[in-house]
C-alpha cells in the first residue's frame, strides 16, 4: 500500500515531466496556447478565468512539480516523526497548486487567487510547529506578504477602466496611459514584498521556523519566486514606464545586505535563506536592467542547486538532533559522505564555479553586467557581492566539513536513511546537468561577449578572492580576542541585515502599541472611567444616598415630595 508521500512524489514526477516536455516543444516551435472563459460580467467588465500556456510558464511549472515531488518524498524520513502526515502533505499540495495557478494565468484575478493562497499556506506551514518563535515569525511573513496583496488588489481596482484584467493586451496599448504607471508601481511594490527585497526582507530568514522540507520548497521555486516572476511577465511595462533605475539599485542592494548578513550568520538555514535573498537581489538586478529571459534563466538554475542545499542543510539537521548552529558541526564529510558530496557541490553552483548549474547563469549575468552601461556603484554592488557568495559559501563548508566534529563526543550519525537520499541524489543530477541543459533549449544560438581579458577572468577571480575571505572570517570570527568594539558593532549592524527584522517587527509596532497603552491608562481607566460607567455609578449612588438620607431623616419631606410629584402627574394628564 502507497503512503500519501509515495503516491504524491509519483503523481507530480509524472506530471513535470510531461509538462516539461510540452514546454521545450513549445519553446522549439515558438507556439503559446490562450484560454480563456468568461464567469460573470460586472458592469461592462468581464470577470473571466484565463490560462496561458507557453515555453515559460509551462517549464517553470516543470521545474516546480519535479522540485515539489523530491520534497515530498525526501519527507517520508524527514518528517516521520509528525503524527498527522497527511495534513502536512496536503498543506504542501496546496502550496504548489497556488503556486501553479500564479504561473499559468495571464489575468490579475486569477494571479490573486494563486498570490493570496501562496501568503496563507506559506503562514499555516511558518506556524507548522506551533511555539512562540514560529507564530511570530508566521505573522511578520503574512503582514509582509499582505502589503503585497492589497497592492495587487488595487492594481485590480484600477484595470477595472480598462474593460479587462488581462494585462497581456496592454503591453503596447497603454504605455503611455497613466493608469498603467499607477499599476506598473503598484505591481513592482508587491513584487518587491514576495521577493523581499529591501525594506521587506526580514521576513524571508524569518520564515526558516517553518519544516526544512518547505524551505526547499519555499526557498527554491514557490514562494520567494513569486514576485520575480510576475515582474518578467510585466517586463514590457517595467522598461516603458522607466522602473529599472530604482529595482536595479534596490535588487543590488538587497544582493550586498545579505552576502553581508551570511557572513555573521551562524545558524545553518538562515545563511541559506541570506543567500537565497542575494539571489533574488541578483534576478531583480538583471531583470531591470531590460534582461528577463535571463533573470528566468538564473531563476531556474538557482531553483535546482538552492532546493539541493536545503535538502543536505536539513539531512545535517536531522541527524544532529535538530541542531542548526554550524558551530557545532565539523568532520561532517566522515559520518555523511552522500550529503557532503551533494552540499558542497550544490554550494560550488551557487558560487558560481565552471559547469555546475549555477555558472551558466550567473557567468552571463555578470559578464552582461561587464558589457551593460552602468556607474561604478553597481558595478562593485554586482562584483562585490558575488565575492560575499563565495565568502559565506567557503565558511560554512571550513565550519561544516573541517577541523574535528564539536557535537557531542559519543554521538554517532550516518546517511541511513534512503528517501532523503534518494531526494538529494535526485536534485544533485539536475543540479550539475541542468544549468547546461537550459541554456541550450533557452538560448540555442550562443552569445559571443567579447570583453578585455581582465574583466573576462574578473567572475573567477573575485569568487577565488571571496573564498579566502571567508577563511579569514571564519578564523576571525573563531578568535573573539580580536574583536574590538567598533567591530562589535560593525559586526551587529551587518550581522542582523542592518537591523531591518528590528525595523520591521519593534519600531514599526513600537509607537502604535504605546499610543494604545495610554490611550488605555488616560481614556479607559482614566477619564473614560471618571465621566463613563463608573463616574457616572458613583455620582447616582450619590444622590440616591443623599435623597435617601433625606426620606430617612424627615417624614414630612417625603409626603411633601410625594404631593409634589402627584400634582405634576395630574398637570400632565389634564394638560
Amino acid at each position: 500500500m502507497f503512503s500519501i508521500c509515495s503516491l504524491s512524489f509519483f503523481s507530480l514526477f509524472f506530471f513535470s515531466t510531461w509538462i516539461f516536455s510540452l514546454g521545450v516543444y513549445f519553446l522549439i516551435i515558438d507556439y503559446s496556447i490562450f484560454i480563456e472563459w468568461e464567469l460573470f460580467s460586472l458592469n461592462g467588465s468581464m470577470v473571466v478565468m484565463s490560462l496561458i500556456l507557453d515555453w515559460m510558464s509551462l517549464i517553470f511549472l516543470s521545474f516546480v512539480m519535479y522540485i515539489s515531488s523530491l520534497v515530498i518524498y525526501y519527507s517520508e524520513d524527514y518528517m516521520s516523526g509528525e503524527s498527522n502526515m497527511n495534513r502536512f502533505i496536503i498543506l504542501v499540495l496546496m502550496f504548489i497548486l497556488s503556486m501553479a495557478f500564479l504561473i499559468i494565468s495571464p489575468n490579475l484575478i486569477s494571479i490573486l487567487l494563486g498570490w493570496d493562497g501562496l501568503g496563507l499556506v506559506s503562514y499555516c506551514l511558518v506556524i507548522y510547529y506551533q511555539n512562540v518563535k514560529s507564530y511570530s515569525a508566521g505573522m511578520l511573513t503574512a503582514l509582509s506578504n499582505r502589503i503585497g496583496d492589497v497592492a495587487i488588489l488595487i492594481s485590480i481596482a484600477w484595470m477595472l477602466n480598462f474593460g479587462s484584467w488581462n494585462y497581456i493586451y496592454y503591453y503596447s496599448f497603454f504605455s503611455d496611459s497613466f493608469e498603467m504607471k499607477i499599476i506598473t508601481f503598484l505591481i513592482v511594490l508587491a513584487a518587491m514584498t514576495k521577493s523581499a527585497q529591501i525594506p521587506f526582507s526580514s521576513w524571508l530568514p524569518a520564515a526558516m521556523a517553518a519544516p526544512t522540507p518547505v524551505s526547499a520548497l519555499v526557498h527554491s521555486s514557490t514562494l520567494v519566486t513569486a514576485g520575480v516572476y510576475l515582474l518578467i511577465r510585466f517586463s514590457p511595462m517595467l522598461y516603458s514606464f522607466n522602473c529599472g533605475w530604482f529595482l536595479l539599485l534596490i535588487g543590488c542592494m538587497t544582493m550586498f545586505m545579505a552576502g553581508l548578513g551570511a557572513n555573521f550568520e551562524f545558524d545553518l538555514k538562515k545563511i541559506i535563506a541570506l543567500s537565497t535573498l542575494s539571489q533574488l537581489g541578483l534576478m531583480m538586478s538583471i531583470l531591470s536592467m531590460g534582461y528577463p529571459i535571463l533573470a528566468f534563466f538564473h531563476l531556474l538554475a538557482h531553483a535546482l542547486f538552492k532546493a539541493l542545499l536545503f535538502m543536505c542543510a536539513g539531512s545535517m539537521i536531522h541527524n544532529l538532533k535538530d541542531s542548526q548552529d554550524i558551530r557545532f558541526m565539523g568532520s561532517i564529510v566522515n559520518f555523511m559522505p552522500l550529503t557532503s558530496v551533494c552540499f558542497n557541490v550544490s554550494s560550488l553552483s551557487l558560487c558560481g564555479i565552471p559547469f555546475l548549474a549555477g555558472f551558466y547563469s550567473k557567468d552571463l549575468i555578470l559578464e552582461m553586467v561587464c558589457l551593460s552601461w552602468l556607474n561604478f556603484l553597481i558595478f562593485f554592488l554586482y562584483f562585490f557581492s558575488t565575492g560575499l557568495t563565495a565568502s559565506y559559501s567557503f565558511r560554512l563548508f571550513y565550519y561544516s566539513m573541517s577541523g574535528d566534529n564539536n557535537f557531542y563526543s559519543s554521538y554517532s550519525f550516518d546517511d541511513s536513511g534512503y528517501y532523503i537520499s534518494f531526494g538529494m541524489v535526485g536534485l544533485l543530477i539536475v543540479a550539475v546537468f541542468g544549468g547546461s541543459l537550459l541554456s541550450w533549449l533557452i538560448f540555442p544560438i550562443p552569445h559571443v561577449i567579447v570583453l578585455p581579458y581582465y574583466l573576462k577572468f574578473l567572475t573567477i577571480f573575485v569568487v577565488f578572492l571571496g573564498s579566502y575571505m571567508g577563511y579569514l572570517i571564519s578564523n576571525l570570527s573563531l578568535s573573539y580576542g580580536l574583536f574590538s568594539l567598533s567591530f562589535l558593532s560593525y559586526v551587529s549592524f551587518m550581522g542582523s541585515m542592518w537591523f531591518m527584522p528590528f525595523l520591521s517587527t519593534k519600531f514599526v509596532s513600537f509607537a502604535p502599541l504605546k499610543l494604545g497603552y495610554f490611550s488605555l491608562k488616560s481614556f479607559d481607566y482614566g477619564w473614560g472611567e471618571l465621566f463613563g460607567g463608573q463616574g457616572l455609578y458613583s455620582l447616582f449612588v450619590y444622590f440616591i444616598n443623599y435623597i435617601q438620607g433625606w426620606y430617612d431623616s424627615n417624614f414630612k419631606i417625603y409626603l411633601l415630595t410625594f404631593v409634589f410629584w402627584m400634582f405634576i402627574l395630574v398637570l400632565l394628564f389634564f394638560f
